[in-house]
């Protein structure tokens, strides 16, 4: 079985809806979708879907979703907020839940309908089809009723014409991650069962197809199927996005709540506070500017099975190294634990133990990796550039003497950058890459694009492989 942060839907599954693709967003770029309404809405009832992978934690105003000063947005103790303006009064829906797993999607609903009559019946926020009833802010129940909010105006009607898709107003207040199956429904309320369902045999939430009528004048549905209109509305209304802020083809990923991709996991801090690498574009970047190492770790590890991923070495200064992890090492204060590729010596390092292996790498390299755990030891067969430089655990045992060994497999081995000084590395695990891929391979199954073929029987590091060979 795969060895996952925690326990929950993962992507893996679906009954006959699967999504294809999501749209990578990133905070530091500005990049949003943006539509321009011309026709006048209904500014008391409407809901937004969305399956969401946040990649960065603790921003303030994270915004997800909003018009003018209405918005849904995370907040830097990494809770939801629903911010509701009437043209001169906030209102606000904070959730007593943090979102910081960054290894699955979320599907996050918000219905607004100021027509009930019950005060807590106006907002509804929905996680993974469990209504929220627990909240750390609930002034929205001072709303009256039949209040009128922010979506829904004319393209008239100054800054609230503009609904936007990953930002507020500015760059400083914008999503990273990805979003995907985002449904926008101007004058319905749905609940969470319109867009989702619980899986009868593993109790998971998964995605559905909406197969409602109630987009209204403004709703849509985005796909990101198109990578040449990527804010196209596929929901038969018409209502395109016409502007798409700093977002091109590149944005577009396959990592979806149907099929998961590894990326790499802000929260797994090797050797305590300080050490991890900040990581951006939808993470798979990582960037070193410190005197210091840092590392960062996968959100998915494996104890069974045969595995594929590439990392360019962008930026190679001072100490760069690339390879796998596991557990034992993560509150250790073994920066080189595990078993890596050292780029300066093209040396070998086990449990901070130096022994030869292959070339040097340096700026522009990529480094790709074979990993078999359904050997005994296991092994993993590193190229650069395509070409092999053999296998970087030859000679190694599990729990054998001295420094030369493994640990069980058992406890799962995890991807792994570490870095000092100022590095670059960007990873593809398959579902994104910030690096431009020139040939666009995949695996057997058809899942990753890859600068390089997998070599046969090695598989992208995504949910529906684990669900197969995991």
């Amino acid at each position: 079985m795969e060895t996952l942060q925690r326990t929950a839907n993962r992507g893996s599954l679906s009954t006959g809806y699967d999504i294809d693709n999501s749209l990578k967003f990133e905070r530091s770029s500005n990049e949003a979708v943006e539509t321009t309404n011309a026709a006048v809405g209904n500014k008391k009832t409407w809901t937004f879907s969305a399956w969401i992978k946040r990649t960065q934690l603790g921003q303030d105003y994270s915004c997800v979703f909003g018009s003018g000063y209405t918005n849904i947005q995370f907040m830097d103790n990494d809770k939801l907020r629903v911010v509701l303006y009437d043209g001169s009064n906030s209102r606000y829906a904070d959730t007593d839940q943090v979102f910081r797993d960054t290894s699955a999607f979320y599907h996050i609903v918000i219905a607004l309908d100021s027509t009930q009559g019950t005060a807590s019946d106006r907002v509804k926020i929905y996680i993974n089809g469990v209504r929220v009833t627990s909240f750390s802010n609930t002034t929205y129940t001072n709303m009256s009723q039949n209040d009128e909010f922010g979506l829904g105006y004319a393209g008239s009607d100054g800054s609230e014409r503009y609904l936007r898709l990953g930002r507020f107003f500015s760059g400083d207040e914008g999503f990273s991650g990805y979003m995907s199956d985002v449904y926008y429904l101007n004058g319905t309320a749905e609940d969470a069962d319109a867009f989702g369902e619980t899986d009868e045999d593993s109790g998971i939430w998964i995605p559905k197809k909406y197969t409602g009528s109630g987009f209204g004048t403004q709703g849509f549905k985005y796909e990101f199927k198109d990578s040449s209109a990527l804010g196209t509305d596929t929901s038969g209304e018409g209502h395109d996005a016409n502007s798409l802020s700093n977002i091109s083809a590149a944005d577009q990923a396959t990592d979806t709540p149907t099929n998961n991709f590894c990326t790499l996991n802000p929260l797994m801090a090797n050797a305590g506070a300080g050490k991890y690498l900040p990581i951006t574009e939808g993470g798979t970047k990582a960037v070193n500017a410190a005197a210091a190492y840092k590392i960062a770790n996968s959100t998915i590890g494996v104890s069974n099975g045969k595995w594929y991923w590439e990392v360019k070495a962008t930026d190679v200064n001072g100490v760069t190294a690339i390879g796998v992890t596991m557990p034992y090492y993560w509150d250790t204060d073994y920066s080189l634990g595990g078993c890596v590729y050292y780029g300066q010596t093209g040396q070998r390092y086990n449990n901070s133990s130096a022994g030869s292996f292959g070339a040097t790498y340096t700026d522009g390299d990529i480094i790709s990796f074979a990993l078999d755990m359904d050997a005994t030891p296991p092994t993993m067969e590193v190229y650069k550039n395509n070409s092999s430089q053999g296998n970087l655990m030859a000679g190694l045992s599990i729990n054998g003497a001295g420094g030369a060994f493994l640990p069980v497999k058992e406890d799962g081995y995890f991807p792994k950058i570490v870095g000092y000084n100022a590095n670059t590395f960007e990873c593809n695990f398959g579902g994104y890459t910030s690096f431009s891929i020139s040939s666009g391979n995949s695996d057997e199954n058809g899942y990753g694009t890859f600068e390089y073929a997998p070599p046969s029987g090695y598989y992208a590091l995504c949910t529906k492989n684990l669900a197969e060979f995991g």
